[in-house]
C-alpha cells in the first residue's frame, strides 16, 4: 500500500497543499522525521514526527470511516490539548467532515444546545469525564451514536454500545485501510480549499452561542499571514495549553503548525503549564491578560515573601528596566551607555532569571489578545525583555485582523491591519473588516449572517474604535457596551474594568454607570494573592467570603480603586467617569453559574441582573446590602449562598490636581 508519506511528494508537487490534510501529507513528505507534535506524559515528553503524524492520522481517519463518518458531517473534540484530539481534527478533516471543538470545562447541559445545533453524531473526547457528560445527556442528543475516548482510565467497566476506544478505532482504520488501500489518499484529493474547514462556537456572552463556520481556505490565510509577519520557521517551539475550543489557541497551535510545520508541545495538565513551559522553552506565545496577570501576580507574590536585599534589588532594577527595556527591545532610540550598561546588569541579575522562571527565557515572539491589557502589565512584560505584542480579531476574523509590527509596538493600539485586511470606521465608531480569512456564515441562522456580515462583505465586530494618525487601530470597547453618563460623559466599563484588573489583588471586576450619575463597581478578589497578603499580616479568614468582606481587605482593594481614580482623572474624556463606590462579592465569578463565559468574558447584563439588589445599593448609598444567589458546585448540584456586603466609597480625584501631578 502506498504510504501516506510517498502520497505527500505528489500532492505538492501539484502547489495545491491548501487543505490541512494537504499540508499534512507535505511535511510528512518534505520533513518526515522533524518533530510535529508533544505530549508529556507521567512527567515524560513522548515526540511523534510528521512521518507518524500521518500514519496516525489515516488510521483514525479510516476507523472513523469504517464506522459510518462521512464528508459534511460534524464531529465533537472534547477535551485539553492532546495530540490525538489534534490528529482526529484532521483525520475529520481528510475525509471531508468538519471538526468542531468545545470547551473541556463546559458542564454537560451546555453541551446539549451545540450538540443539538451542529446534529453531532460522532465524537471524540479525552477521558472519562467527558465521557460521564456526554452520557448524562445522551436523552437529550439521540442522534449522537459514536463516542470514542483516548484516555481509558476509569472506564474498563462501561458497555454502553456508543463507546469504543480510540486504540480500537485505530486498530478498525488499519483494517480499513489495508481493504481500501487509495481510499484516504482520495478522500484527500477530493477536498477543496472553499470546503468547510472547522466550526467554532462563541462564546455566547448575551445568548446562545453561534457556530462559526470557517472553510480551509480562510484559516490558512489567516495563519499563514500571521507567519510571514513574524517570520516563522519550522524551528518554532509552541506550547498548546489554552481551550481547543478557542478560535486563538487553533490558530497558534494548530493552524500555525500545518502552514509552517513547526512542533507543538501539550502539556501534561493545566496544573504544570508554567514548569512545562520552563522545559519546553517556547519561542513562539501567545498569553490573554488574565494568563499574564496571574504570571505577574505569582511574581510580586514571591517578591512580597523575599528578603529586604533582594526586594530592594528587584525595586530598583525594575525601575531601570521600565526606563530603557522596551526602548532597548524596539531599537529605534538612543540609549545612553550608563543606562544600558545598569540595564545588562539588571538582566543577568534580574530580568534573565525572572524570564527563566516564567518559561520565556527564549521567546522572540509573543502576543497578547481577547481583552485589552492593562499598559502597566504590557509594559512590565516588554520592559523585562519579552517582545509581548498586541492583535486584533476575533472568531469571525480568524483571530489575525490588526497586529503591531517590530518597532511600532505601544501599549495604547493593537496595531495596523495585516495584509489582506481591509479596516473601515463607520460614522458611529464601529470597526468593520473585510478580509480573505473572514468566516463564511454562522452555522444555520441566515439572519445573524446578515447582520454581521453585510452584502459587501464587510463583517460588523460590535467593537468601538478609531485609527490613530499612525495608522494604528485604538480600541475602546464592545460598541453596545459603551454609554454615557447622566452627564454626557464617555463610558467605557471594559475600559475600567481593565484598569482594576492589573492590580495583582483584583482577579475581576465590573462596572456599571450607563444612564447613571456615576460610576460604581463589583470587585472579585484574587484568593492567592490577597490571601497571602492577609498571611504576612497576621489576618486569619476561613474562606473567600470571609476574607473578602474583612475591613483591612476593603482598604487594600479600595487604594486600588483611588489609584485607577488618579489615573481616570489625568485623562480629558474620563476624568468624571471616576469610581464613586464599589463592594467585594461573597464569590468568584464563575462561568458555572453563567457569570463569565468559558473564555472568561464577564457577562455584564446577566451579572447586573442577577445581582440587581446590590446594583441598586451602591447608587442609592446604601452602607451593606443582603443578597442571596444560586450557585453551582463542581458535581454538578445546585445550593444557595448569601450574605451582607459592605458597600465602601472611594475617593474621586481632581482632575486638573491629577493632570498637574502626571
Amino acid at each position: 500500500m502506498q504510504s501516506p508519506t510517498a502520497a505527500g511528494a505528489a500532492v505538492i508537487d501539484t502547489g495545491k497543499a491548501d487543505t490541512f490534510p494537504r499540508l499534512l501529507l507535505h511535511h510528512a513528505a518534505a520533513r518526515p522525521a522533524h518533530p510535529a507534535i508533544r505530549e508529556k506524559d507521567l512527567g515524560i515528553w513522548q515526540t511523534w514526527n510528521w512521518g507518524q503524524v500521518a500514519e496516525e492520522v489515516r488510521r483514525i481517519a479510516c476507523g472513523l470511516a469504517a464506522q459510518g463518518f462521512r464528508r459534511g458531517q460534524h464531529l465533537a473534540i472534547i477535551g485539553q490539548n492532546r495530540p490525538r484530539l489534534y490528529w482526529s481534527m484532521v483525520a475529520a478533516q481528510a475525509l471531508g467532515g468538519i471538526p468542531v471543538p468545545l470547551y473541556e470545562d463546559a458542564v454537560a447541559a451546555e453541551l446539549v444546545y451545540v450538540l443539538q445545533d451542529a446534529e453531532i453524531e460522532f465524537a471524540v473526547v479525552e477521558d472519562q469525564e467527558q465521557v460521564d457528560k456526554l452520557l448524562e445527556i445522551l436523552p437529550q442528543c439521540p442522534k449522537l451514536k459514536h463516542i470514542c475516548f483516548d484516555d481509558p482510565r476509569g472506564l474498563r467497566h462501561y458497555a454502553q454500545p456508543e463507546l469504543m476506544s480510540l486504540a480500537i478505532l485505530r486498530s478498525l482504520g488499519a483494517e480499513f485501510a489495508e481493504r481500501n488501500p487509495e481510499y484516504f489518499l482520495d478522500e484527500i484529493a477530493a477536498g477543496s480549499t472553499e470546503d468547510i474547514a472547522a466550526m467554532f462556537y462563541t462564546s455566547g456572552t448575551t445568548g446562545h452561542p453561534k457556530g462559526v463556520v470557517h472553510t480551509h481556505a480562510a484559516l490558512i490565510h489567516a495563519g499563514r499571514s500571521g507567519a510571514e509577519m513574524e517570520g516563522l520557521t519550522p524551528d518554532e517551539e509552541v506550547l498548546a495549553y489554552l481551550p481547543i475550543a478557542w478560535i486563538g489557541q487553533n490558530i497558534f497551535s494548530y493552524t500555525q503548525g500545518y502552514v509552517v510545520g513547526f512542533c507543538v508541545s501539550c502539556p501534561e495538565s493545566p496544573d504544570t503549564v508554567t514548569a512545562d513551559m520552563r522545559e519546553i522553552g517556547p519561542t513562539y506565545y501567545f498569553a490573554p491578560p488574565r494568563v499574564l496577570e496571574g504570571l505577574l501576580t505569582q511574581v510580586t507574590i514571591r517578591m512580597e515573601d523575599a528578603g529586604w536585599l533582594k526586594r530592594r534589588m528587584f525595586g530598583y532594577f525594575m525601575e531601570v528596566a521600565r526606563r530603557v527595556g522596551a526602548r532597548l527591545l524596539d531599537g529605534r532610540e538612543p540609549v545612553a551607555f550608563m543606562e544600558r550598561l545598569r540595564y545588562r546588569i539588571g538582566d543577568l541579575l534580574v530580568y534573565g532569571p525572572l524570564r527563566n522562571v516564567l518559561g520565556m527565557s527564549r521567546v522572540r515572539v509573543a502576543y497578547t489578545a481577547g481583552e485589552a491589557i492593562g499598559p502597566d502589565l504590557f509594559v512590565f512584560y516588554r520592559s523585562i525583555g519579552v517582545n509581548l505584542k498586541q492583535l486584533y480579531g476575533s472568531t469571525e476574523t480568524a483571530v489575525f485582523a490588526c497586529v503591531q509590527p517590530d518597532g511600532e509596538v505601544r501599549a495604547d493600539t493593537v496595531g495596523p491591519p495585516v495584509k489582506g485586511v481591509e479596516l473601515r470606521i463607520t460614522d458611529a465608531g464601529e470597526i468593520l473588516i473585510r478580509s480573505p480569512g473572514l468566516f463564511r456564515e454562522y452555522f444555520r441562522n441566515p439572519e445573524a449572517t446578515a447582520e454581521a456580515r453585510d452584502a459587501e462583505g464587510w463583517f460588523h465586530t460590535g467593537d468601538a474604535g478609531y485609527l490613530d494618525a499612525g495608522g494604528h487601530l485604538r480600541i475602546i470597547d464592545r460598541a453596545k457596551d459603551v454609554g454615557k453618563l447622566a452627564d454626557g460623559t464617555l463610558f467605557a466599563p471594559k475600559y475600567i474594568e481593565n484598569k482594576l484588573k492589573f492590580f495583582p489583588y483584583i482577579k475581576e471586576a465590573v462596572a456599571f454607570g450607563d444612564g447613571r450619575e456615576r460610576v460604581c463597581a463589583f470587585v472579585n478578589i484574587d484568593m492567592e494573592a490577597v490571601g497571602n497578603w492577609a498571611e504576612r499580616r497576621n489576618l486569619p479568614y476561613a474562606g473567600y467570603a470571609d476574607l473578602a468582606q474583612q475591613a483591612p481587605v476593603y482598604d487594600l482593594i479600595r487604594e486600588c480603586v483611588e489609584r485607577v481614580n488618579r489615573d481616570l482623572a489625568a485623562d480629558p474624556v474620563l476624568c468624571n467617569a471616576q469610581i464613586h463606590r464599589f463592594l467585594i462579592l461573597h464569590k468568584e465569578l464563575d462561568a458555572d453559574d453563567e457569570e463569565l463565559t468559558r473564555t472568561r468574558k464577564v457577562r455584564r447584563r446577566f451579572i447586573g441582573q442577577r445581582y440587581q439588589p446590590l446594583v441598586e445599593a451602591m447608587f442609592d448609598g446604601a452602607p451593606q446590602c443582603y443578597i442571596e444567589s444560586e450557585v453551582r458546585f463542581e458535581d454538578g448540584r445546585s445550593g444557595r449562598i448569601s450574605a451582607t456586603l459592605r458597600i465602601a466609597d472611594a475617593a474621586i480625584a481632581a482632575p486638573d490636581a491629577a493632570r498637574k501631578a502626571a
